[in-house]
């Protein structure tokens, strides 16, 4: 079960990363591990705000969830794009 645990966060780690990027006006030059990072810190943090606000669980869809957990992953893509430019790295 651990396995499987660790391939589904990467995989929804992947998917809230990507719509933080899509959500993200222009180009952002950071490598697609990053992506994946950012989105499941994003997963994981939009997670447990959702449940302090009382909506994390909710009939059908979570919605709200979702919305929390993209918009986290496109702070998470501006402020990497940022560091990652200013350091130099490419």
């Amino acid at each position: 079960m651990i396995i499987t645990g660790i391939i589904s966060a990467i995989v929804i780690g992947a998917i809230i990363g990507a719509l933080g990027r899509l959500v993200v006006p222009g180009r952002q030059n950071i490598p697609i591990w990053l992506t994946i990072v950012i989105g499941i810190v994003a997963a994981l943090i939009g997670t447990a705000i959702a449940g302090a606000l009382g909506v994390g669980v909710t009939r059908g869809f979570d919605w709200i969830k979702l919305i929390i957990q993209i918009v986290l992953a496109a702070v998470g893509v501006i402020l990497v794009t940022n560091l990652y430019h200013k350091r130099g790295v490419r």
